[in-house]
This record gives C-alpha cells, structure tokens and sequence, in this order.
C-alpha cells in the first residue's frame, strides 16, 4: 500500500464527529469485565457481545473504525458475515490489537516493557488478509518514585516504532498508544512532564525507524493528575495542559490524534474531548477511542438479560459514541 493510501485511511480514521471504539480486550480482560456483571466467559458470549456493539443501528454515524482483537477479526455476525465485512460494508474500518500485553522490563523494577515484536511481521500479513486496515500497540508508563526511567521509555518507543514501521510495510496504518497511566497520587504537573517526554522519545523513534507520520495514528492519553492525587483537575485545566503538550511534542504532519479514557469515567472523557475541541483549531483533528467509556453503561444492561436488553443496550452504545462524536466537533451538549 501506498503512503498515499495510508494516509487516507489515517484522515478517515479521524474523520470530523467520528472516532474510534476500542473492543480489543484480551480473553483475560474481558473475563474480568463479564466476571463483573455475572455474564459467563464464553466463546460463544465473547462472540455475542461483540456482535451487540459492532452491530448498533447507524453506528457509523459516529464510529469510523473499531480496535478488535484476535479472536472477532475471525468471527462472524450470527448471519454469518464476518465481523470485517459486515463493518467494511458499512463503512466502518476494521483495526486489530497486535501487541502481546505487557511484562516486567528486566532490572527496573515496578515498571513496564509491552512485548510481541517476534513473529509480528506474518502475523500482520495474515490481519491484512482477514480484512484489518489498521492496528494498535499499546505502551505503559507508570509513574512513581524514581519512574519512569528514560531506559522504560526507551524501550517502549523503540518497541512501537519498530511495530508502527512493521505495520507500514504490510499496509496497515499503525495506532501508536503510549499510555501514561492515571495510577498514583501525582499531581497535574508530573504527568505533564512525563507525558511529554514519552511523546518526544515516540516520536524521535518513529524518525529513526522510517514511519511515515503521514500514515501513523497516535492514540493520546490526556494530561491528568493520578487518581490519587488529593487535588483534581477542572476540565478546562485538563483540556488547556493536554492541548499544550501535544503542541509542544507532536508534529503537525500526524492526520490525527484519538483519546483513550484511561480510566476516567464516562462523562469526564467525554467532557475532556469536548473541551479540547472547544478551544480550536489545532494542527491535528482530536477524537476519541474509548473501551470502558463506550461499554460499560451498554454492557451491564445487555447482562441483565442477554436477549430481552439488546436493543436497549445497542441505545445506550449508540448515545455514547453521538455524545463522543459530538465532542469530536467541540459541540457536546453535556448531556451523557
């Protein structure tokens, strides 16, 4: 694929008032999220539940793509479409979660490298196959005492460049996601810092490995302070830090910026988004790819009963992803 056809993938990932929905969760993760709300693990439930967000009505209003895992990208509605096509035919564009989580990076304690670089170049040729015309790789950096290192940092900038330009040259557009997690009691003012950091070692590395910026996605985490931390952030004052951040560390050539929630709950990702979008224009459209902020009020309906809540659940999913795309635009009404 050309740089030309990445590109238009990438600005159509980020179209005006659309954005991203992440249902990549592993087995592990979305055995948590089932456990949680009494629905059993099952292939079988993994698949219908699937099929409950990828197929609410008029979606595409509002979503330009979707983060899928392993196991959906081979699975089907129960019509029997595979999930790839039926959201091709819709205008929707398939993505694929490609790393392999995240381990413990070896004589640095507490902190993280993600891994699953071995073998990604078939594994992406085989994605490619399936229908997938973007992928995902997510980072993680804590912060705490005496963290991040600048040798975490490294390592994870060096491990998404070298997946973003394996993405590249198999057509794909990579959606690099360096996570600054919300864990901890730190103020505002460090996870600006750190954040900043991180975004000029992901992007000094994505120079180094050859990624054509032009084709890359960058999946942001908001400047917030850790979920601990005594004080907390007005919306404005998160929206102002964010936005100076990635002005001071993205380039301007990148076709777009998505948001995870990280965390935060529906309203204030939503609120966030909006805000940043209200004190436009910026070098770059800001949307959103939330997972939790876009499932969670849907997937606690839809396990009160499986059959009888579908629709409503699909309602409650379909109002998420119009109030996000609503912030897409800067236009939210404040209404959830």
């Amino acid at each position: 694929m050309s740089i030309d056809q990445l590109a238009e993938t990438a600005r159509a990932m980020v179209a005006p008032g659309k954005g991203i929905i992440a249902i990549d969760e592993s087995s592990g993760t979305i055995a948590k999220r089932f456990a949680a709300v009494g629905v059993e693990n099952s292939e079988a439930n993994r698949r219908a539940y699937r099929e409950l967000l990828l197929t609410t009505p008029n979606l595409a209003q509002h979503i330009s793509g979707a983060i899928l895992y392993d196991e959906t990208l081979r699975q089907s509605t129960r019509d029997g479409v595979p999930f790839a096509k039926y959201m091709a035919e819709r205008g929707m564009i398939p993505g694929i979660k490609v790393d392999k989580g995240t381990h413990a990076l070896a004589g640095f304690p507490g902190e993280l490298v993600t891994e699953g670089l071995d073998g990604l170049r078939e594994r992406l040729a085989e994605y490619a196959r399936l229908g997938a015309r973007f992928a995902k790789w997510r980072a993680v950096i804590t912060i705490g005492e005496d963290m991040p290192s600048g040798t975490c940092i490294e390592a994870n900038a060096h491990a998404l460049a070298r997946y973003a330009a394996l993405c590249q040259e198999q057509g794909l557009v990579p959606m690099v996601e360096p996570e600054v997690l919300m864990d901890g009691d730190h103020d505002i003012e460090t996870c600006y810092e750190v954040t900043e950091v991180t975004l000029r070692a992901l992007f000094d590395a994505l120079y180094n490995q050859n990624v054509m910026l032009e084709g890359t996605i960058l999946k942001a985490s908001m400047v917030v302070p850790g979920k601990d931390c005594p004080e907390q952030a007005e919306v404005e004052e998160v929206a102002e830090s964010t936005l100076m951040c990635l002005k001071t560390a993205v380039p301007a050539i990148l076709p777009g910026i998505v948001f995870l929630s990280g965390g935060q709950s529906d309203e204030d990702a939503t609120a966030h988004l909006d805000a940043m979008n209200r004190m436009g224009p910026h070098p770059w459209p800001l949307s959103f790819s939330y997972g939790r902020a876009m499932q969670q009020a849907a997937l606690k309906l839809w396990a009160q009963d499986m059959q009888g809540n579908w629709q409503r659940a699909q309602q409650v999913v379909f109002a998420r992803a119009r109030a996000n795309g609503l912030a897409a635009l800067g236009q939210w009404d404040g209404n959830a």
